[in-house]
């Protein structure tokens, strides 16, 4: 019976704090990280302002929490051996790579993050080094463990796998991502995303696929 109680108050907990980050995202969005107060936060998500405060003291690390999570959710860690492709396929292991990728960088939420600190950065540049320092950066690295494993399987020759990471994402967030940060109506379908990425990786397999031994 404790355990079950246990579990309760924490998918209770749980629940309450994805209402904070998601009314938190739409605050920031609607009236500026600046203009928005924690107070509103608490009000608009419909909690306690001490229960806001038990779990984001500061406004600070509440969008902390909120890069976090968006680079995380859902999206596993392509560097982790726990969920990271097996080398021997390098044509898999990206399409998995760069699917996984699109579906999180195709998300309002992630659209959204990126807005923020693109429209605040000025004024706290703070919140540009969390999205890149929090978010962009470890998944980035992630994908350069990843190749730099078929590199040294003899799978892929990716002298600097760092670049090959920069260049593969990029690929596909220059398609994904960045035109709905300037076209309101950027919403391609799902066959045109996965032809993206397809094409991303015939792109890599040109590039970087290991010679075939004679």
């Amino acid at each position: 019976m404790a355990a079950e109680l246990t579990a309760h108050h924490r998918r209770l907990a749980q629940q309450k704090r994805e209402a904070i980050t998601a009314a938190a995202t739409e605050l920031f969005l609607d009236r500026g990280y600046d203009g928005t107060s924690l107070a509103r936060i608490a009000e608009a998500a419909e909690v306690s302002k001490s229960t806001l405060f038990k779990q984001f003291p500061t406004k600070a690390a509440l969008f902390e929490a909120i890069v976090t999570e968006s680079w995380q959710r859902d999206s596993g860690d392509v560097g982790d051996t726990a969920t990271r492709p097996e080398a021997g396929d390098l044509r898999s292991g990206l399409t998995a790579i760069g699917n996984r990728y699109a579906d999180l960088i195709g998300r309002p939420r992630m659209a959204g993050l990126f807005r923020i600190v693109i429209a605040e950065l000025p004024r706290f540049p703070e919140l540009g080094r969390m999205q890149f320092e929090l978010g962009k950066l470890p998944y980035f690295a992630s994908v350069q463990r990843y190749l730099e494993a078929e590199h040294e399987a003899g799978n892929a020759e990716v002298p600097d796998a760092e670049s090959a990471a920069n260049q593969f994402l990029g690929m596909i967030a220059n398609y994904v991502l960045w035109p709905r940060m300037l076209l309101t109506g950027w919403d391609p379908a799902a066959a045109d995303v996965d032809h993206a990425v397809e094409e991303a990786v015939r792109t890599m397999l040109a590039r970087y696929a290991a010679a075939p031994s004679a």
